[in-house]
């Protein structure tokens, strides 16, 4: 049964005031209530109220790419990005120059699946790997290589992901404590999110092996759990982790990301202050977002909105809190997906208007950098 008219337009007004932003269905929120947190006063920032960071203006650095999924920094500057639907894997540099470093072997795109994620070792200087998520013929893996000029030496270190035509997961990051951690999706199939034995609907965090990383909860390789899609991750300056969260009908989410947390998919969709259950740190509406990629700079979190067409600046105080979001480059580049942040401290941002759910523009799709002012 639907919400009475009052307490609709009571909704409404609330996820306006938050400037909320979503995901519906895959790319484009089910169950439970669902509620937006009071906005805090001001901008905080990691010690006290503060002004939050500005952007400048953006600039281009690289197009005519197809679908750039992720961006990994490689030591000296230089990015690695993935494409989708090709299974190429590049190599830009801050100037934009583009290089093919190859198509990775193995790789079957589909949907929403392909070459996803990349994540750069912390001691590449020393070992020279690299690590990509990507749909496989049977399952999503995550895949470790040494990268010489070329991709070589081939070594599957998660394999069993669940793959589907949707909600893959994808996305890899090493965190603050020189773990592994890898978002996965529940592939259309809920109950998967709540299964502690499967890998579907999780945060992974695995060492640079791929075995179930010191101090996880359940000693196996599963971080949380209860997830539909996360798209998403990132750390603040004090080590607290955050993640975007695809919803389905009603609430896309941010969520602070905590050891053994449970996170409610499919029996909670935004807000339900139901035991055993964690709420989320703060929702949009479906239409709004379609939150993919996340950084933290400047005392904010950055959230790229695919359906939502924007950029997402959600300051956070020095204890973690959400700040009112601001909706920044609203229709301007179409999709957004991937965001991170850069070693001189610009956000790199990715168009995905060549997505299949997208308007392609001229020099689609983009690299942009923006500095955070």
């Amino acid at each position: 049964m639907g919400l009475p008219r009052a307490h609709r337009l009571a909704a409404a007004a609330a996820a306006l005031l938050l400037a909320s932003a979503c995901s519906s269905g895959s790319e484009g929120g089910g169950r439970g209530a669902a509620s937006t947190p009071p906005p805090l006063s001001g901008s905080p920032g990691a010690s006290g109220r503060q002004t939050a960071a500005g952007l400048g203006e953006p600039r281009e650095l690289a197009g005519n790419l197809r679908v750039p999924w992720a961006i990994a920094f490689l030591p000296g500057g230089d990015a690695l990005v993935t494409e989708r639907d090709t299974a190429r894997l590049l190599r830009v540099t801050p100037q934009g120059r583009v290089g093919e470093i190859g198509r990775v072997p193995g790789v079957e795109p589909g949907g929403e699946g392909g070459l996803m994620g990349v994540a750069v070792s912390p001691s590449f200087t020393r070992d020279r790997l690299v690590y990509l998520y990507f749909t496989a013929a049977s399952d999503n893996r995550v895949v470790r290589y040494r990268l010489d000029g070329a991709l070589r030496d081939a070594r599957p270190i998660v394999t069993g992901i669940p793959k589907g035509a949707n909600h893959n997961g994808g996305r890899l990051a090493f965190g603050p404590d020189g773990m592994l951690y890898i978002s996965t999706g529940e592939v259309y199939r809920g109950e998967l999110a709540q299964d502690r034995d499967s890998l579907g609907g999780k945060i992974l965090r695995v060492t640079p092996d791929g075995r179930p990383a010191p101090g996880n909860p359940f000693g196996t390789r599963v971080w949380t759990l209860g997830h539909r899609n996360v798209q998403g991750m990132a750390w603040d300056d004090q080590g607290r982790m955050y993640a975007t969260e695809f919803g389905q009908d009603r609430f896309d989410e941010v969520n602070r990301i905590e050891k053994g947390r449970n996170y409610g998919w499919p029996e909670v969709e935004g807000f339900g202050g139901r035991s055993g259950f964690t709420d989320p740190l703060l929702t949009w509406s479906t239409a709004e977002a379609s939150p993919s990629g996340l950084a933290y700079a400047g005392g904010s979190l950055w959230a790229a909105g695919l359906r939502g067409r924007r950029l997402w600046q959600v300051p956070l105080d020095g204890s973690g809190r959400a700040g009112r979001p601001v909706a920044r480059l609203e229709d301007r580049y179409g999709r957004l997906r991937a965001v991170v942040r850069a070693p001189d401290g610009a956000l790199w941002v990715t168009t995905s208007n060549h997505d299949g759910r997208g308007s392609p523009r001229s020099g689609d799709d983009k690299i942009l950098v923006i500095p955070v002012t």
